[in-house]
Protein backbone atom coordinates (compact mmCIF):
# COMPACT_ATOMS: atom_id res chain seq x y z
CA UNK A 1 0.00 0.00 0.00
CA UNK A 2 1.17 3.46 -1.03
CA UNK A 3 1.06 6.24 1.60
CA UNK A 4 1.23 9.66 1.06
CA UNK A 5 1.67 12.71 3.79
CA UNK A 6 -1.22 14.69 4.69
CA UNK A 7 -0.63 18.34 6.11
CA UNK A 8 -2.90 19.89 8.25
CA UNK A 9 -3.64 22.84 9.91
CA UNK A 10 -5.76 23.20 13.40
CA UNK A 11 -6.02 24.95 16.63
CA UNK A 12 -3.41 23.53 19.41
CA UNK A 13 -5.71 23.32 22.05
CA UNK A 14 -8.26 21.55 20.03
CA UNK A 15 -4.87 18.89 18.53
CA UNK A 16 -4.24 18.43 22.17
CA UNK A 17 -7.29 17.16 23.49
CA UNK A 18 -8.52 14.97 20.14
CA UNK A 19 -4.36 13.30 21.01
CA UNK A 20 -5.80 12.79 24.99
CA UNK A 21 -9.28 11.13 23.56
CA UNK A 22 -6.89 9.07 20.69
CA UNK A 23 -4.29 7.57 22.93
CA UNK A 24 -6.90 6.77 25.77
CA UNK A 25 -8.63 4.89 22.84
CA UNK A 26 -5.39 2.99 21.90
CA UNK A 27 -4.49 5.19 18.84
CA UNK A 28 -2.39 8.00 17.41
CA UNK A 29 -3.93 10.88 15.37
CA UNK A 30 -2.51 9.26 12.06
CA UNK A 31 -4.90 5.98 13.19
CA UNK A 32 -7.29 8.19 14.26
CA UNK A 33 -7.36 10.72 10.69
CA UNK A 34 -6.90 7.34 8.86
CA UNK A 35 -9.97 5.76 10.77
CA UNK A 36 -11.92 8.84 9.35
CA UNK A 37 -11.07 8.86 5.59
CA UNK A 38 -11.88 5.44 5.19
CA UNK A 39 -15.15 6.08 6.90
CA UNK A 40 -16.00 9.40 4.51
CA UNK A 41 -15.05 6.60 1.50
CA UNK A 42 -17.22 3.93 3.02
CA UNK A 43 -19.82 6.22 3.62
CA UNK A 44 -19.15 8.18 0.45
CA UNK A 45 -20.20 11.15 2.51
CA UNK A 46 -19.39 12.67 6.10
CA UNK A 47 -19.64 9.97 8.24
CA UNK A 48 -21.87 11.98 10.65
CA UNK A 49 -24.55 14.43 10.54
CA UNK A 50 -24.31 18.09 9.54
CA UNK A 51 -26.84 19.49 11.42
CA UNK A 52 -27.84 24.32 11.81
CA UNK A 53 -28.34 25.85 15.08
CA UNK A 54 -31.62 24.80 16.94
CA UNK A 55 -34.01 27.66 15.94
CA UNK A 56 -34.52 30.39 18.10
CA UNK A 57 -37.56 31.12 20.26
CA UNK A 58 -39.63 32.88 17.45
CA UNK A 59 -38.78 30.87 14.61
CA UNK A 60 -39.70 27.44 17.20
CA UNK A 61 -42.95 29.03 18.20
CA UNK A 62 -43.57 29.96 14.59
CA UNK A 63 -43.13 26.44 13.61
CA UNK A 64 -45.58 25.36 16.36
CA UNK A 65 -47.93 27.95 15.66
CA UNK A 66 -47.88 26.59 12.12
CA UNK A 67 -48.58 22.90 13.65
CA UNK A 68 -51.49 23.70 15.49
CA UNK A 69 -53.16 25.45 12.39
CA UNK A 70 -52.18 22.64 10.22
CA UNK A 71 -54.20 20.11 12.57
CA UNK A 72 -56.92 22.42 13.71
CA UNK A 73 -60.06 21.67 11.80
CA UNK A 74 -61.83 24.53 13.05
CA UNK A 75 -59.14 26.92 11.09
CA UNK A 76 -59.64 28.93 7.93
CA UNK A 77 -57.99 27.04 4.98
CA UNK A 78 -58.25 28.08 1.26
CA UNK A 79 -57.50 26.18 -2.04
CA UNK A 80 -55.41 28.31 -3.82
CA UNK A 81 -53.94 31.71 -3.78
CA UNK A 82 -56.82 33.05 -6.16
CA UNK A 83 -59.19 31.87 -3.37
CA UNK A 84 -57.62 33.45 -0.87
CA UNK A 85 -57.46 37.16 -2.55
CA UNK A 86 -61.35 37.12 -2.75
CA UNK A 87 -62.16 36.03 -0.04
CA UNK A 88 -59.83 39.05 2.07
CA UNK A 89 -60.97 41.45 -0.39
CA UNK A 90 -63.26 43.89 1.56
Amino acid sequence: MATSNLNVRTDTTIKKQAETIFSELGMNMTTAVNLFLRATVRENGLPFDLKLDVPNAKTSAAIEEGRRIAFDPSAVGYHSIDELKKLSRP
